[in-house]
């Protein structure tokens, strides 16, 4: 009986803070700022925890009957917990007041569980066993749960049916809780109808979690989707609308397949068409194979190393039919390596030395992406230039987001290089900017590949050109102590929203 009490107390720990987890990726996902969202969101969960912790003294009596009703609220309400916020950002304008609303419910009966279950087994233990019993396998189950929340739950059932199945586990707790303590209910048999009652409808949920996903998605995504995929770092989205497809990571759109050309020749051949004996390339980020299927278009170059975070996104680019059209199963090709990895301790670690380097990162919206574009990451990078060495790093709109992009500029350079800002007109995203990088002069080159549908020769110089409106601003550095990049580009992208 203890080891069957221990083992739901280990459970109970378990799926609060997969709860916890749930609504901070959901938040991150879909409002962006991962660092702010998990920090308010934990923040109130344990806030909302001492107000449970408080509010136990009151209860007085029927301390089991009220631990089996606390489990089967937290079961409903830590369940739906996932597919309520999807729906809510897909059909309302209240998903934050209903984040934190649902934190706060779930932190506050979370709260309630372990001074019950300490007062529930204190005759069985002495109080200060019963203390370190408790505590012991609570702390053992948030363990249990932050391993299994990236590693299994987000790859293999995604957000919905993780809060629904860990909505069944709390039901099952109860259910077995009316067993356990069965010498203290007044009326076991209507609990146990209850918690029967709950498993039923969370497992009909959870069945058709797939239903409730695709039901919120098609109202956030304009185009119908044919694709829809959780891992353990992002939420991929494919959507196809006639002869568009297009590619959104939590839910910001990375490519349509209409212009990501554009976007693509401008990023890879400005530079590389310059660097007349470039034999090896690498390219970090784009897991997509569209930087690669370009630089393929240059029969010199020998080796292609890409490195990219996520091992499912360049699966799919390898194997997906769909998308392998559209990169021209350029991840297949014998002269590419990938290497799944984070690129800033790929860069760190790695000793290889490149001719050519894109850096196709997604913008810096957090700060684990910002680490991404400081001085330390471009002044690494450096270690993999060849003396001759080039890279280009996308740098978000001059546009949309001026002091962002020049920020960008400024910290290349403070890194100790010499910078070649440009952009060009992508209609998906508006106006794009890039820089290119090196220890020496640059010249636009005169002659590039065939078959490019967007650059010429004749079209290249202007690129470099920057009207007033995209002209340089004084910027800061951004440097990994103090990531003024990240708040910049927050700032300006809010001031476009409103």
């Amino acid at each position: 009986m203890s080891i069957a009490l221990f083992l739901s107390i280990l459970l109970v720990a378990a799926c609060g803070l997969i709860y916890e987890l749930i609504a901070g990726t959901v938040a991150s996902y879909l409002v962006g700022d991962s660092v702010f969202q998990f920090s308010t969101v934990i923040g109130t969960y344990l806030f909302a925890m001492g107000i449970g912790s408080f509010l136990s003294r009151y209860v007085n009596r029927q301390l089991a009957t009220q631990f089996v009703r606390i489990e089967l609220l937290i079961a409903v309400v830590g369940g739906f917990s996932s597919s309520a916020l999807f729906l809510a950002f897909a059909f309302t304008q209240g998903f934050e007041l209903l984040l934190y609303l649902i934190v706060l419910v779930v932190g506050t009966l979370v709260g309630l569980e372990i001074p019950l279950l300490i007062r529930l087994v204190k005759n069985r233990f002495r109080f200060q066993d019963a203390v370190s019993h408790v505590l012991t396998f609570d702390y053992l189950g948030a363990l249990f749960a932050s391993v299994l929340f990236p590693l299994v739950l987000v790859p293999k059932l995604g957000l919905i049916r993780s809060a629904l199945f860990f909505g069944i586990v709390n039901a099952a707790v109860a259910l077995w809780s009316t067993r356990l303590f069965a010498d203290q209910l007044v009326r076991p048999r209507r609990l146990q109808l209850a918690c029967l009652a709950t498993i039923a409808v969370l497992s009909v949920a959870l069945v058709e979690g797939s239903r409730i996903n695709a039901f919120a998605e098609d109202n956030i995504y304009a185009d119908e989707i044919i694709l829809s995929r959780d891992t353990p770092y992002r939420h991929i989205v494919l959507t196809k609308c006639k002869d568009d497809l297009r590619l959104f990571l939590n839910a910001h759109l990375q490519f349509s397949s209409r212009d990501e050309y554009r976007y693509h020749e401008a990023l890879v051949h400005p530079g590389l068409a310059s660097a007349a004996g470039a034999r090896s390339v690498l390219v970090l980020g784009g897991g997509d194979g569209l930087a690669v299927r370009e630089i393929l278009k240059y029969p010199r170059v020998e080796r292609i190393v890409l490195v990219d975070l996520d091992p499912e996104m360049t699966r799919l680019f390898s194997q997906n039919a769909l998308l392998t059209s559209l990169n021209n199963g350029s991840l297949r090709s014998p002269k590419v390596t990938v290497v799944n990895a984070d690129a800033f301790l790929w860069v760190d670690s790695a000793t290889d030395v490149f001719d050519f380097v894109v850096v196709d990162l997604p913008d810096p919206t957090n700060y684990a992406l910002g680490k991404l574009y400081t001085t330390v990451f471009f002044a690494a990078l450096g270690h993999h230039l060849s003396d001759r060495g080039t890279f280009v790093v996308q740098s978000t709109s001059p546009m949309f987001a001026r002091k962002s992009f020049w920020c960008i500029d400024e910290t290349i350079k403070e890194a100790g290089y010499r910078t070649f800002p440009y952009h060009a007109y992508v209609p998906s995203f508006g106006e794009w900017g890039f820089v290119l990088a090196s220890r020496h002069e640059y010249a636009p080159p005169e002659i590039l590949p065939g078959g490019l549908r967007f650059l010429s020769a004749a079209n290249l110089s202007s690129l470099f050109d920057f009207p007033a409106d995209m002209a340089r601003v004084s910027m800061p550095a951004n440097h990994l102590n103090d990531q003024v990049l990240v708040r910049t580009l927050e700032a300006e992208w809010r001031e476009i929203s409103r």
